[in-house]
């Protein structure tokens, strides 16, 4: 693999300030999305039947520390950053939902966790004996490049939505003016673009920051002049959050202590567990392959070699493990944190190490979390823009090297995009098959059903060149 144009290579160290504004970036890149979990299931049906207060400080401890463990296990050659999976909502719910109370349900979360984290490292020794050409053969560039594309695409949704939220919500719905959230998502937006193509050094390598500002002062003016006018339309920010802070971690493993002398019919509890949990981690899989080869394509190093698909998949299972342990939500691998190293240029894993070490400190910092945590949607809208379509891109440019007048990559490819653009799910129960996971799923069908086409057309390309090699 050939590197891109990066600032700081993986083993680079920038100077200390550097290194912690970079650091500080990658925080806010993952931010929204790790604390939000926590929120879902407190409000989901299940969260509100069993009084869940599942803690965004403890899910941010989890987060760094996850993080710091997958590094260790990927020996510091893998810069991403482990956060809240959203693909074990339905999973962590269920759990809530099955437990006899609430305090069970923690424990339910935790070892729920366990079992998801067991199926990667079964998956690692696997590869670990197996290799990896195997995966290389049933999930070429054809396979992988548009999957990465989806993971993007997907998103796509969630980044829109969120350009013409405020805040403040009642009932769920956002108060403040869609048109006035709209102005605030697009001057960061634009700040971050114009940082990113005209900044000089470190302007352009911390897009990021400078955009969020931007669009929180633009935020801030409009909500002053909505407080003081009474005008809701006007209040963008929830500065009341301030009133509720949370000031320690309210661990999950903690809580959960108090279940041993709760637990009745364990046994069917567990397989609810099982059921929720492990076909999940199967389709999580899919996604922890399509991150790192996104990440290695930015990075110039194929990570499925070196330090090795099997370390990253234990560094990603048992961070997972450990994020659950004292945050209740499973980690994963966030693309949002490889769009970050994309736009900005930094691979370097000091600086996640670094963004690890701020997530674990300012858990116990309740103003630094809570001031974290009123950035308005709108506002982070306008940064998932440019991170979502770097992933986008980062998974078409994967396919610029296939052969698309192939009809064997040309379906697979087609394939691909269509069910992952078409949102195409399946639930079984209480799991769920994500739309990325269906058309990763297609794609290698498609891609096993017309491997043999794809030989054949090889082998007779060659012979048509030895050919015309003779000839001349």
């Amino acid at each position: 693999m050939k590197s891109v144009n990066l600032y700081y290579g993986v083993k680079d160290r920038p100077g200390f300030l550097k290194t912690l504004v970079f650091a500080f970036q990658q925080v806010l890149a993952i931010l929204a999305a790790t604390i939000v979990v926590p929120v879902i299931i407190n409000g989901s049906k299940e969260g509100l039947a069993m009084g869940a207060q599942m803690s965004q400080s403890a899910a941010l401890f989890g987060a760094g520390i996850g993080t710091l463990v997958y590094l260790c296990f990927t020996k510091f050659k893998s810069p991403v950053f482990l956060g809240s999976s959203f693909a074990f909502i339905g999973s962590m719910c269920a759990a809530i939902g099955g437990a006899a109370s609430m305090a069970v349900g923690y424990l339910g979360l935790i070892i729920g966790a366990v079992m998801a984290g067991l199926v990667y490292v079964i998956i690692a020794i696997v590869v670990k004996f197996a290799g990896v050409k195997w995966i290389d053969k049933i999930m070429p560039a054809s396979v992988i490049g548009p999957t990465v594309a989806i993971i993007g695409l997907s998103l796509s949704g969630n980044a829109i939505g969120d350009l013409f939220k405020g805040g403040v919500l009642v009932e769920g719905a956002s108060v403040a003016s869609p048109y006035l959230a709209l102005v605030c998502g697009l001057v960061t937006l634009a700040t971050v673009i114009v940082c990113s193509v005209y900044g000089k050094k470190m302007l352009k390598m911390i897009p990021f920051i400078i955009g969020i500002l931007a669009g929180y002062i633009v935020a801030s003016i409009f909500t002053v002049i909505g407080l003081i006018a009474d005008v809701p339309a006007l209040q963008i920010i929830n500065f009341s959050l301030f009133k509720d802070m949370a000031w320690l971690p309210e661990f999950t493993f903690v809580e959960g202590i108090d279940a041993f002398s709760q637990l009745d019919n364990f046994g069917a509890y567990l397989l609810t567990l099982f059921i929720a949990y492990v076909p999940v981690a199967f389709v999580v899989f899919a996604e922890h392959l399509a991150d790192h080869k996104n990440i290695s394509s930015i990075i110039g190093t194929d990570l499925t070699k070196e330090p090795g698909l099997h370390r990253t998949l234990l560094g990603d299972g048992v961070g997972s493990m450990v994020g659950a342990f004292f945050g209740g939500c499973p980690n994963t691998t966030y693309g949002e944190s490889v769009g970050c190293v994309a736009i900005s240029g930094n691979a370097s894993v000091i600086t996640i190490v670094f963004a690890a070490i701020i997530c674990v400190v300012a858990s116990f910092f309740a103003p630094f979390v809570t001031l974290l945590a009123t950035i308005p949607s709108c506002v982070m809208g306008g940064v998932c823009v440019a991170l979502y379509g770097f992933i986008a891109v980062s998974g078409l440019k994967m396919i610029q090297k296939v052969d698309l007048n192939d009809n064997a990559n040309l379906f697979t490819v087609s394939v691909i995009l269509i069910a992952g653009v078409g949102g195409m799910t399946l639930t079984f129960g209480s799991v769920t098959i994500t739309s990325i996971a269906c058309a990763l799923i297609l794609g290698v069908l498609a891609n096993l059903i017309s491997a043999k086409a794809r030989k054949t057309n090889a082998q007779t390309e060659t012979e048509e060149n030895k050919d015309e090699n003779t000839a001349a």
